[in-house]
């Protein structure tokens, strides 16, 4: 079969894909994320937190596409990062799983009965299921920064050595947790200012400022931290882009401001961190001049730009090692083969746009605001 795009470049669009795929999961299912985190602080009667609930409930189901979507494409075009994240990541995916099954259960389950104690613990089971996902991946990136401890042996098995969940709650990892969680607040709070009204969108629009700004900083921190602190890492050997995926054929050194390298090299790179700090302060001022739609869009465009940041900071690292370096997951030695990425390239153009048509046509037939009226005439239809 003659594949008409060479290996690095099906390699560099799978790079990009994948970050694609982890921003569209970021901006699409972090808005009710978002949400599901401030339903204890933006509403406070049952009306209220029906009416924050109903803001997400059209949507909340079909965002998770793009974790599927996400999780897909690393099993299929990286299959190591899959099974180095997934061995070191596995108490945490299971967090994250746990936390996304009471999603469905709690919007489900919580109207069943018009009881006082069952809607409360079901309005907390939904924080903890905006709450959890949204610190466990900010963690996980910070922990991709620092290294994850894994070798591979000569049959190029992946062997975890890591000590566990509480290894991967180290300072770092933490901070970078509370940027996503930072980060997806203060999207679901500008959503929030676009779909209800009354004394909850007030306390939105109030959050979106408190949230912006701990975003900004925390993020700030967050590369300050980088700069200062945490050793990256670089191929000392000729790289080679079209080799096979066999991440042993490298060296790799742990080297003081490697993950600053690209953005000398690159200086148009340097608009990523700017979108990171640029996004969540124009959504602060749209949303206070009452530009509800710039504000989500300046929002997801700060969403973009902090991920981006940590993407473009390590390239071409995917997963690099801690304690062997040279067992570190790159672009150019983590993919699948040439076909194979070009026959799941061919699908995704083929299959994307349906998923972005069918999210648009579910956007528009779902729109306008949602006010306690409806939910209260609509008390055995509505969440």
């Amino acid at each position: 079969m003659s594949i008409p795009l060479d290996y690095p470049t099906l390699r560099v669009i799978w790079w990009l894909l994948l970050g694609v795929l982890l921003i569209g999961f970021a901006v699409m299912d972090g808005f009710d994320l978002g949400t599901a985190m401030l339903l204890p602080f933006v509403a406070r009667s049952d009306t209220e937190r029906r009416v924050t609930i109903n803001a997400i409930g059209p949507f909340w189901e079909g965002n998770q596409v793009w974790l599927i979507l996400g999780g897909g494409a690393i099993f299929a075009a990286w299959p190591m990062v899959y099974a180095a994240s997934f061995s070191g990541f596995y108490i945490a995916m299971f967090l994250v799983l746990a936390s996304l099954i009471l999603r469905p259960v709690g919007f489900d389950f919580r109207n069943k009965v018009a009881d006082t104690p069952w809607r409360t613990f079901w309005d907390y089971a939904l924080f903890a299921g905006g709450l959890v996902p949204s610190v466990v991946f900010g963690v996980a990136f910070g922990n991709l920064l620092q290294g994850v401890p894994f070798r591979i042996d000569g049959d190029l098995r992946v062997l975890y050595q890591g000590g566990g969940l509480f290894e991967l709650l180290n300072p770092f990892g933490l901070l970078c947790g509370l940027v996503s969680a930072a980060m997806l607040a203060t999207h679901g709070a500008v959503y929030l200012t676009m779909r209800t009204d009354g004394a909850v969108k007030t306390r939105a629009q109030a959050f979106v400022t408190w949230g912006g700004l701990a975003t900004v900083v925390l993020f700030a921190v967050a590369g300050l931290w980088v700069w200062a602190g945490i050793d990256g890492y670089a191929i000392t050997s000729a790289a080679a882009p079209a080799g096979p995926s066999n991440p042993l054929l490298k060296t790799v050194a742990r080297t003081p401001g490697a993950w600053l390298a690209n953005y000398a090299a690159y200086p148009w790179t340097i608009a990523a961190p700017v979108l990171g700090f640029a996004g969540p302060l124009l959504a602060m001022l749209f949303s206070r001049a009452g530009s509800r739609a710039l504000a989500f869009i300046a929002s997801a465009l700060g969403i973009f730009g902090i991920i981006a940041t940590a993407g473009v900071s390590m390239f071409p690292f995917l997963m690099p090692s801690d304690i062997a370096p040279g067992a570190s997951l790159t672009v150019w030695d983590a993919s699948s083969s040439r076909l194979t990425l070009f026959v799941m390239l061919v699908a995704t153009v083929l299959l994307l746009p349906i998923v972005l048509v069918y999210t648009a046509i579910v956007f528009r037939a779902m729109r306008g605001v949602v006010t306690a009226d409806l939910v209260e005439k609509n008390s055995h239809s509505l969440y």
